[in-house]
């Protein structure tokens, strides 16, 4: 057998990443904090990363009490002084970085016609000017190391579609999420660097917990909703804890420029 294929011996061992040091922004939301508890649970030392202390300590919490090594850093990567002291933090914390989830961004639902210029600005901020900004620091350090890493942004189904309730904001903003990872992924390919991204629809968390409810308006809304998703429900976290962990993992090595659909079918048909 060739050493290539060694894994074969032990196929669940493309998926350990038990030792690797890993930040995720936006840890106080809900993908956020799924994302700290998977990497916590599967081993990694986290930097857990978010501007709501309360629900920072909450996550990191959670990550200390499956064994992990956890570093809370209260900060929102604004601009790049901020992202290249949360790599220096987790560098000087824990010796190096192998993994970034980027979670953190918003949503604003607004007709076009009554949304300000400065609104429409600020989630393109949120959602891509500080993926962009921490995908630059976290790369200059994976590249100063050496040994590759694993990059995973946030994006959507809205990346590839449009919708009728007020979302061009958000739209635009998961589109440049996916031509990030794509261009990325292109620039990093021959160094080790994967750039990926996951683009889930709706799934549960505090914001739509109100859709998985027995009332008529959340069925009527599902009803509209499901006649679109070939699995025929929503998603629930577990299904984007399998993509994250097949993402920031050696099973993932040969993926890159990737927009990974988290969506039961939803954007196939």
């Amino acid at each position: 057998m060739s050493e290539s294929a060694n894994f074969l011996k032990n196929p669940l061992s493309l998926f350990d990443i038990s030792g690797k040091v890993a930040i995720v922004t936006g840890a106080s939301g809900a993908f956020g904090a799924l994302a700290v508890q998977v990497l916590a649970g599967a081993g990694a030392k986290v930097a857990a990363v978010a501007g709501n202390l309360e629900a920072l300590e909450q996550t990191a919490a959670n990550a200390k009490a499956l064994g992990a090594e956890t570093l809370s850093i209260q900060a929102r990567p604004t601009d790049e002084k901020v992202c290249d002291d949360i790599v220096a933090k987790t560098v000087a914390a824990f010796g190096g970085v192998d993994i970034l989830v980027v979670a953190s961004g918003k949503n604003d639902v607004s007709k076009i016609v009554d949304m300000a210029a400065e609104r429409f600005l600020d989630v393109m901020d949120a959602n891509v000017t500080q993926s962009w900004l921490m995908a630059k620091a976290v790369g200059k350090q994976m590249l100063a190391q050496g040994r590759g890493g694993k990059i995973v942004l946030m994006s959507s189904a809205r990346g590839k579609l449009g919708h009728p309730a007020g979302y061009s904001a958000y739209c635009a903003s998961k589109s440049a999420i996916d031509g990030i990872t794509r261009a990325l992924g292109c620039e990093w390919g021959d160094s080790g660097i994967t750039v990926n991204a996951i683009a889930p629809t709706v799934f549960r968390s505090p914001l739509t917990a109100w859709m998985f409810e027995d009332t008529e308006r959340a069925r009527e809304v599902r009803k509209g909703f499901l006649a679109r998703v070939p699995k025929g429900r929503l998603g629930e976290p577990q299904d984007l804890a399998g993509p994250l962990l097949f993402l920031v993992s050696k099973a993932s090595d040969f993926y890159t420029g990737h927009i990974l659909d988290a969506d039961g079918g939803y954007t196939a048909g």
